[in-house]
């Protein structure tokens, strides 16, 4: 099986996690702004326009009124670019406990189980990621890295597409898409 360039893609989004800077407001997957923001990502004619929506959402799924919260997911993100994922795990497993329903808090944590080979933990934590924000495209994405790592082409194109469904110009998403849509055709043949 050909490897799709799935390395890159998990890097870009912890990057754009990593260099979303903080709000002065409330945030989280239950933020009013959310939906006209999904909106404009659905509807987005151009990837430049979608990035600079796609990074608003960001900022908001990142964002949460509790401290320890935000000093949890600034510890674990820090953690994670200089690649200690032991030590961000440590941090994302503190975020769980005492925000459960923080979405972005089982994201992460799904994030460094990826990086870490635990594809099983990532699974269960993108399942608690979707549960609280359906709409997740990062999760979506992960799930679809997750599987393609599995080599279970099948599920991992139908994550990919459902990402896509909420972000049609997650380029990434659509590189993968396209690329697990030959290999499958080809395997038919």
């Amino acid at each position: 099986m050909k490897r799709l360039p799935i390395t890159a893609f998990a890097i870009s989004l912890l990057l754009a996690a990593t260099l979303s800077g903080p709000s002065s407001v409330r945030a989280d997957q239950n933020d009013g702004r959310l939906e006209a923001l999904f909106v404009r990502l659905l509807e987005a004619p151009a990837p430049a326009e979608a990035q600079t929506v796609e990074g608003q959402i960001w900022r908001i799924w990142l964002e949460s009124d509790d401290g320890a919260v935000r000093a949890l997911m600034h510890d674990g993100l820090d953690a994670m670019s200089r690649g200690d994922y032991r030590h961000a795990l440590a941090k994302f497993d503190q975020m769980v406990l005492i925000a459960p329903d923080f979405a972005e808090g089982w994201n992460k944590r799904a994030t460094v189980y990826y990086l870490l080979g635990d594809y099983a933990a990532s699974l269960g934590d993108i399942a608690k990621t979707l549960k609280l924000e359906p709409r997740h495209f990062g999760a979506l994405a992960g799930k679809g890295l997750v599987y393609t790592a599995l080599q279970d082409e099948r599920r991992a194109l139908e994550a990919f597409e459902a990402a896509l469904a909420i972000h049609p110009n997650l380029i990434s998403a659509a590189l993968n898409a396209e690329q697990l849509r030959k290999i499958i055709r080809d395997r038919e043949i």
